[in-house]
């Protein structure tokens, strides 16, 4: 996003931070109304743009939003809305991006009223790695021919009764509505939004086998010295590293493996 659609977003954000704070606001609802109106402007190009015009005043678009979406969906959604287009954006695209990540944001906050967060935040990262290793599922869950109801009854049949409500919502509005995503990309940032629910910052950590209890305390708070923040560690397991841990944490890499240690020997030794 570029500068004014980054401030707009930033704005959109405190509202809704401000309108979750209030334990009356059904956060879930909210999230599913929020994501109704994502569909809609993604579908009805025109809407957005009209609602994105810099040449329109912010009141006139807030009384259309409020027109359009008044019993529709809750007095909350239509405030939230309202106030986002009166915002400048830089692109129309750029206002519905915004309202799925608001979307997405509500039910992680009814996920953490939920105590649920956590394992919400693992079990996004556990189904990427799964969609990842196996080719036949990630072709079924991004087939271009296969419809919306088809792949949320597949959803249903993986996740549902083995994930929390959250995490299956998540995913599939992720699947079923990919908005030219890919859907590696897609889970990254549901990743990313859960660990800035908490204020944390998520790591990447690989080994060749599990960690333990200490292990990942130990690590947790290494990482938090060296980052200045609360880690959240998303664990995964490959043989292939030989021992040690690896570390990504952005796009920075911390690699502490044999594996890498014996590449590096080796380069050494061919120059």
């Amino acid at each position: 996003m570029n500068h004014a659609s980054r401030e707009a977003l930033a704005a959109a954000r405190e509202r809704l931070d401000a309108l979750t704070d209030n334990t009356s606001v059904d956060a879930e609802k909210l999230a599913e109304e929020l994501a109704s109106v994502t569909a809609l402007l993604d579908r009805e190009v025109s809407l957005r743009r009209v609602l994105t015009d810099p040449a329109q005043s912010g009141e006139a678009k807030a009384e259309l939003a409020g027109r359009l979406l008044g019993g529709q969906v809750s007095g909350e959604a239509v405030d939230l809305i309202s106030g986002m287009v009166r915002s400048r954006w830089s692109f129309s695209r750029d206002l519905v991006d915004a309202v799925e990540e608001l979307a997405a944001t509500a039910d992680l906050t009814a996920a953490q009223r939920a105590g649920a967060l956590d394992d919400v935040e693992d079990e996004v990262f556990r189904f990427g790695r799964i969609v990842s290793s196996d080719t036949a599922l990630r072709s079924a869950l991004t087939s271009r021919t296969a419809t919306p109801a088809a792949k949320g009854t597949l959803l249903r049949s993986l996740l549902g009764g083995k994930s929390r409500p959250a995490t299956e919502r998540l995913v599939t509005r992720l699947v079923t509505h990919p908005r030219g995503r890919s859907l590696e990309a897609g889970l990254d940032t549901l990743s990313k939004l859960a660990a800035a629910r908490r204020e944390r910052t998520v790591a990447v950590v690989t080994s060749a086998v599990p960690l333990t209890d200490v292990q990942k305390q130990r690590l947790g708070a290494a990482l938090a010295k060296i980052y200045g923040r609360q880690m959240h560690l998303n664990l995964d397991v490959d043989p292939e590293v030989l021992g040690g841990v690896s570390v990504r944490v952005g796009d920075e890499v911390i690699n502490g493996t044999i594996a890498d240690r014996l590449d590096e020997a080796t380069r050494r030794m061919a120059g």
